[in-house]
């Protein structure tokens, strides 16, 4: 491909990446509307949301196979639309005021966003060895972005008295422009298999499974820790500064904004220093840095103090995922399937871990409990050598940049 038309993917890719961060955030943010227009109870709406959850994980299952046979342009499209139905069933369950039909517009949109999730991820990857540089923590950034720009779009929506249902249909309208504008600049083939690849994959006595592959699990292990330490702060750190440091909610709010800060300002840069000092060397500093500021957070008993380690927090927790990802897709063989299998590892340790921290704060508190998060983060630091980039793959990349 030429320089130019990588450039167009790129810049493609990168705005396609925060579409789903904007849809995500501009649902949770209203959900405290929402839960009073149903009159549901915090259990009740804990149901609700978990359609989310239920249809991410469909999608997250059946992304590679719907991928090698269409490609991730067509499964990065068809995923936008679905995110783009679901928002609008949600909206019509929330003007009807009926619990039913806002579950099943979750469902919709989690199958949709879980589809997403593989495709973009999947073909981040092939831009990496294309370019011939790290990409993979930018395109999270842009998604950290859209997190951010659909909170503050909500926060106006909110401030303006702007109803659920208008707020919603226009951040549908939005991704309906943008991923219309932009999917055509992606290339169609990126992991596809032709007809004869599947049927030799099919007759072949030993087919291609990557939950079998030692290297894979390890990449997954360094995932597992480091989502699960980006998604417990996600779901509790507002309610552990409350909790723990006896702040306002504004404040604990705030404190959450200094970790999604630090975790953009990592992924922004953290692809240059990889390139220069190489996975391993940067996973392993990110593993200490993560340590030092969880351990603030968790020992200091400062509010001064842990401020400081919910910084370094975001910081050391920024990079595993979307670098277990880029590993995931070194060798182009296969690398649709090993990106869905980390992917399925990342939002598992999203969607399960955070209830598991939430009861061990119930008998612990949430401030003691983040104690399970600082050991997921040092085993991930302890397998993070499985990250490092294949000789005959480095030389490819090497020779790509030099192409450029």
């Amino acid at each position: 491909m030429s320089k130019q038309g990588i450039q167009k993917w790129k810049l493609s890719l990168f705005i396609i990446f925060s579409l789903p961060g904007l849809a995500f955030s501009s649902w949770i943010s209203r959900t405290p509307e929402v839960r009073e227009t149903l009159k549901a109870s915090t259990s009740v709406m804990g149901l609700i949301i978990f359609g989310l959850a239920c249809g991410s994980l469909i999608g997250l299952l059946s992304a590679s196979r719907i991928i090698s046979r269409k490609g991730t342009r067509f499964v990065a499209l068809i995923s936008v639309l679905i995110v783009i139905i679901g928002i609008f069933v949600i909206s019509a369950g929330v003007f009807s005021a009926f619990k039913s039909i806002v579950f099943a517009g979750l469902i919709i949109f989690g199958l949709g966003y879980g589809l997403a999730e593989v495709a973009l991820n999947a073909d981040g990857s092939a831009l990496e060895r294309a370019a011939g540089k790290t990409m993979m923590p930018a395109l999270h950034a842009s998604f950290t972005a859209g997190t951010l720009i659909g909170a503050g779009l909500a926060s106006a929506a909110i401030l303006f008295k702007v109803p659920v249902l208008v707020h919603l249909l226009l951040i549908a309208g939005i991704e309906f422009i943008l991923i219309f504008t932009f999917f055509r600049f992606l290339p169609e083939d990126t992991g596809k298999e032709d007809a004869v690849s599947r049927r030799q994959e099919v007759s072949s006595e030993k087919p291609v499974n990557v939950w079998t592959e030692p290297r894979t699990l390890l990449i997954g292990l360094i995932v597992l820790g480091m989502a699960f330490a980006e998604g417990s702060a996600n779901d509790w750190l507002p309610l552990t500064m409350t909790d723990g440091f006896h702040v306002t909610h504004a404040q604990g709010t705030a404190v959450y904004g200094v970790f999604l800060t630090a975790m953009l300002i990592a992924r922004i840069f953290g692809g240059a220093f990889l390139d220069r000092y190489g996975r391993v060397p940067v996973l392993h500093l990110c593993t200490a840095v993560s340590v030092i500021g969880l351990s603030l957070v968790i020992f200091s008993g400062n509010l001064t103090a842990a401020v400081i380690g919910v910084f370094l927090w975001g910081i050391g927790a920024s990079l595993g995922f979307p670098v277990g990802l880029s590993a995931a897709g070194d060798d182009p063989k296969g690398a649709v399937k090993r990106v869905g299998a980390i992917s399925f590892v990342g939002y598992c340790a999203f969607l399960v871990g955070p209830p598991v921290l939430g009861l061990l704060g119930e008998e612990f508190g949430l401030v003691q409990a983040l104690t399970i998060v600082l050991i997921g983060i040092v085993l991930s630091g302890l397998v993070s050598r499985a990250a490092k980039q294949p000789a005959h793959q480095k030389n490819v990349h090497d020779t790509n940049s030099h192409s450029m």
